[in-house]
């Protein structure tokens, strides 16, 4: 059996703990770096395939520096603009053997809320998200909503669906939520979640709810070890997960 051995950067966060401990219980796996704000990366600890879970101001360097190494990387961090994401691809034609993984949510039952509601989107009128975590999240919405709405809104498109509508004409303090990608999003902060996520569709006469709840961390390393095991044999950029899992 073939070891890899795997870095963890953000190893002391809420995320990249979780996956230290799942990489060492995993008996393909070896730990063999974890590194945090201000440390050295150097080389990445001799690893094979880095996973990633910092800040968003730190996410492409660290990205950056993994490809200088030749390292495969998994990314968990969430803030991956249009931008960011181009021009990490231009970064990875000059190392065309080395595989990213860019995924907003690394359970196997939200990359299936996010399937389940891009196939509903073409039959209905209305849709809004929801997403709902802990008050200890930086950013909103998460990236979990982003993409989510950026696959509904894709959808829409092709169906040809007009706009969703919405009458409103008067919301000085924002209750209607933010658009993203047309499709308008909900972002709550709560002390006691973690990672939930509920797609509502609406049509005449009826109503489609596709929930997530993600209760404890936990439930993330499946997916994040499957992308350290896949990662290598997918060179380039990929976004979401779906696509090692052949889902998408």
């Amino acid at each position: 059996m073939s070891i890899t051995r795997v870095s963890v950067i953000g190893a002391s966060g809420r995320m990249g703990s979780e996956v230290c401990r799942a990489v060492d219980a995993a008996d393909d796996l070896e730990l063999v770096g974890c590194f945090d704000v201000d440390d050295d990366l150097g080389d990445l600890g001799g690893a094979d395939v880095v996973v990633e879970f910092s800040v968003p101001d730190a996410s492409a360097t660290n990205v950056a520096h993994c490809l200088d190494q030749g390292v495969h990387v998994v990314v968990g961090t969430t803030g991956w603009s249009e931008s960011k994401l181009a021009e990490l691809g231009t970064r990875l034609e000059q190392h065309p053997e080395v595989g990213v993984l860019i995924a907003p949510n690394f359970a196997i039952g939200a990359v299936l809320m996010m399937a389940f509601a891009q196939k509903a989107a073409e039959f209905y009128e209305s849709v809004e998200i929801i997403e709902l975590h802990h008050p200890d999240k930086v950013d909103a919405p998460s990236g979990t909503a982003a993409r989510t709405a950026e696959l509904i809104g894709a959808a829409r498109d092709r169906a040809g669906l007009a706009a969703v509508q919405d009458a409103t004409t008067s919301d000085p303090d924002g209750a209607r939520g933010a658009r993203a990608h047309g499709i308008p999003v909900h972002s709550v902060r709560l002390r006691g979640l973690v990672a939930h996520q509920e797609v509502l569709f609406g049509q005449t006469g009826e109503m489609l709810t596709i929930r997530h709840d993600s209760f404890d961390r936990v439930s993330f390393m499946p997916g994040v070890l499957a992308a350290v095991r896949k990662v290598g044999d997918h060179p380039g950029l990929t976004v979401g997960l779906e696509h090692y899992l052949g889902i998408a």
